[in-house]
């Protein structure tokens, strides 16, 4: 049995980060040891820390030098001690006014309660001052030459810990206090066995150094507690250090570890056995990320499968294609189909992503899913861990896995993580309606690089990150250089690139993710394609085709677009019977329930509109409900007149950026891309028309736009926007992404920079 009470800043949080993990080891896997924070900081500064995965959670808080005591899992008050020092405070607002004349006292602009804390200088009446506390029933508590505080007579950390021991009924010869500066003088005043801990303010040594119950320890922070654990007989057996293997700073590993939930291959029945087979989606992200290996770079994809997927005599070994990717396998986390259910159909899709894409309304919070979520996160988590070589690389995908950080870096310091949101960011106050937000937050800042699509996603996340702690922004750069900042819902004009919270420092980007070149050209080329495009050429003649791909999903505003372009056909019967909506709609993954409303809502408004207009000879909306093949869907796009690209919210939109690149591929594109502001991509492509989804008048007027617009002026957009999809492709993406990564452990330099 042992409980140690420590101060934060200089002691529990100092030292190297190599004693830091021992120590807070060493408490997480010993549950009796109980823990204690006895600290200046108000209660408000010290929340950052109980949502810090790498920090144990104390069992009790006295903050405000004493004048604060709480449980440290509720927050809530102790009650009996609480109350009598509450009873004793004169209040804030006493002590300014009769403090206001006194010379070179200013107030500390910080969270406190039950306490006045004041900055003074040379030019402050000490003595004065003290008058007028004593007068109020109040002590004068300096430290380190230039902080002064005011609490109710008698309290300090050392009354307040004796209060509280005594309280929980803890033998105080099993106590271990630990501090560095004078403000905890009464912890050791009060005769427990303590520790001053490495680099003490001198003014605290010369006042304890004659104490028999206090240890001068040699090492600073963390490294002094552990010194006093070895010194002190009755913690010895504590003191078994955990083994932490020394970080190897001189070897940069090439290994690539891919964190997704999903794996590079499928699996499919052939002859009706189970087979690998590769991903059947060429266009998506998948078949991007395989192409960081084609090098015959190092690496290990990490992905979960439905255990037992492949029978009783399962293939174990993944259909990675050994010549392109000759160094690559896949890690699988076999997981009942139940748990993948809840997980990613249920959980995920239930409560982040509406949040994610600001619709509230339909978010969902389950306290016990959020378990089952975090039970799901740790085994990616420990897989990881148990893969990586030192100072390997992690590419983490995806707010499925945002809770993956917390884990692996208590595990594993030495490795470089980063975490790509393929999602948008939602603002702080939306955010924030996640019960576990600070858990999550707490998570990604463990991560050395965090990016996302585009700049607006960057200042979302670190205004939620302020939101939850003290941030220093340490390098901001101007976001015109490759997007656009005032002439959409979207934009801004700078974008944070490096930020300090507590002792880490995190590096942010914006980068947009990038059609496949080479597939769509591949594609393209193949005669098949061209034999395609002439035939659908041929069925449309005479008509002008509007083409709107998309997945089934609210965020995507399917029902809002089919809705206006019924009201634009009665406000624009000349084009009946030469205009022609094909709206390729791809179904949600199967058990997902969440989406049967809408699907119902957008067959019904199909039907109705087709049933209002249609002739033997002209359908105006058709409607596919299906997966197509995307050599399919290259075809669309070479023929369509108009990309109608609408959605709601959106992360991205890849299909504006494929339509544009497929475009690029005509001898004399003549296409015209509309896009809703709200799509990520409409920031990084200036030359689209752009368009307010939730307007059903503008919706209506940019689709008008787009058929109107002379050819000339569409042939020149299309190229410039071309020009732009061709230059920042998947693999530039991925390229920047691995560099951001890298120079967020090289560069120390940035951190001198300044906002």
């Amino acid at each position: 049995m042992m409980l140690l009470a420590t101060d934060l800043d200089g002691t529990f949080l100092g030292g190297t980060a190599e004693k830091k993990q021992q120590l807070y080891q060493l408490i997480r896997n010993h549950p009796d040891v109980q823990l204690v924070f006895v600290t200046g900081r108000g209660i408000e500064s010290v929340l950052p820390l109980l949502h810090d995965p790498l920090v144990p959670d104390p069992d009790y808080i006295i903050a405000d030098v004493g004048a604060t005591v709480v449980d440290g899992k509720k927050l809530n008050p102790v009650v009996p001690i609480q109350s009598g020092i509450e009873q004793q405070w004169p209040g804030n607002f006493v002590i300014k006014r009769k403090l206001a004349s006194i010379p070179g006292l200013n107030p500390q602009e910080v969270p406190q309660q039950r306490r006045c804390s004041f900055y003074y200088d040379e030019t402050t009446d000490i003595d004065a001052v003290r008058q007028i506390a004593s007068e109020l029933q109040c002590d004068v508590l300096t430290s380190a030459d230039r902080y002064l505080d005011i609490l109710p007579q008698g309290v300090n950390k050392g009354s307040t810990l004796t209060k509280l021991l005594r309280h929980i009924g803890f033998p105080e010869d099993q106590v271990l206090v630990a501090g560095d500066t004078y403000n905890d003088f009464a912890l050791f005043e009060s005769g427990y066995k303590g520790v001053a801990v490495g680099e003490s303010e001198p003014r605290l040594i010369d006042a304890v150094k004659s104490f028999p119950n206090v240890y001068m320890a040699a090492l600073p922070g963390a490294g002094g507690i552990m010194e006093a654990m070895a010194h002190f007989q009755p913690f010895r057996p504590y003191h078994r250090m955990v083994e932490v293997p020394a970080p190897d700073t001189e070897t940069d590993s090439k290994q690539l570890l891919m964190v997704y939930h999903r794996l590079p291959f499928d699996t499919d029945v052939q002859d009706g056995l189970p087979k690998r087979i590769p991903p059947r989606s060429p266009n998506g992200i998948i078949p991007s990320l395989l192409g960081f290996f084609t090098s015959g770079r190092p690496g290990i994809w990490i992905g979960e499968e439905e255990a037992g997927l492949l029978g009783d005599n399962p293939d174990l070994t993944p259909h990675i294609d050994r010549e392109k990717y000759p160094n690559l396998r896949a890690s699988i986390i076999p997981l009942p189909k139940k748990d993948i259910d809840l997980f990613y159909r249920v959980f995920s899709k239930e409560a982040f992503w509406p949040t994610i894409f600001s619709f509230i309304s339909k978010a969902k919070f389950n306290h016990d899913h959020w378990q089952h979520y975090l039970r799901i996160n740790e085994l990616f988590a420990n897989r990881v861990a148990e893969e990586a070589e030192p100072n390997a690389l992690v590419w983490i995908h995806e707010y499925n896995l945002w809770m993956v950080p917390a884990f692996l870096r208590r595990q594993r310091p030495d490795l470089k993580i980063g975490f790509f949101h393929h999602t948008a960011f939602p603002p702080a106050d939306i955010f924030n309606i996640i019960p576990w937000r600070r858990e999550i937050v707490g998570s990604l800042l463990q991560c050395d690089f965090i990016s996302f699509h585009i700049p607006r996603y960057v200042e979302n996340f670190v205004d939620v990150v302020k939101s939850h702690a003290p941030v220093k922004v340490l390098s901001r750069i101007n976001a015109a250089k490759q997007f656009l900042t005032y002439s959409c819902a979207l934009g801004i004009d700078k974008m944070t690139k490096l930020i300090a919270v507590g002792d880490r420092t995190i590096r942010l980007g914006a980068q947009p993710v990038g059609v496949n070149r080479e597939n769509i050209q591949r594609i393209y080329d193949d005669p098949a394609t061209k034999t395609r495009i002439e035939t659908m050429r041929n069925r449309t003649r005479g008509k002008r085709i509007v083409l709107s791909v998309e997945r089934l999903d609210y965020v995507k505003g399917p029902l809002e677009k089919i809705e206006a372009f019924g009201e634009f056909l009665e406000e624009h019967p000349e084009y009946h019977g030469k205009l022609e909506l094909i709206n390729i709609c791809t179904p949600p993954s199967q058990g997902m329930k969440v989406y049967d409303r809408i699907q119902h809502e957008i067959e019904q408004a199909v039907g109705r509109i087709n049933g209002k207009y249609s002739s033997l000879e002209w359908t105006p909306i058709r409607f596919f409900f299906r997966s197509v093949p995307f050599e399919e869907v290259v075809s669309y796009y070479a023929v369509s007149d108009v990309a109608w690209i609408t959605p709601l919210r959106d992360g991205l939109n890849l299909v504006a950026k494929e339509y544009v690149a497929v475009q690029g591929l005509l001898e004399e594109p003549l296409g015209a891309l509309v896009i809703s502001e709200f799509a990520g991509a409409s920031v990084e492509l200036p030359d689209a028309i752009r368009t307010n989804p939730y307007d059903i008048r503008d919706l209506k007027d940019s689709l008008l736009t787009a058929l109107t617009m002379g050819e000339t002026e569409k042939s020149l957009r299309m190229k410039r926007l071309a020009e732009i999809v061709k230059h920042y492709d998947v693999q530039r993406w991925g390229q920047d992404f691995l560099e951001g990564l890298q120079n967020s452990v090289r560069d120390h330099s940035e951190a001198q920079e300044t906002a």
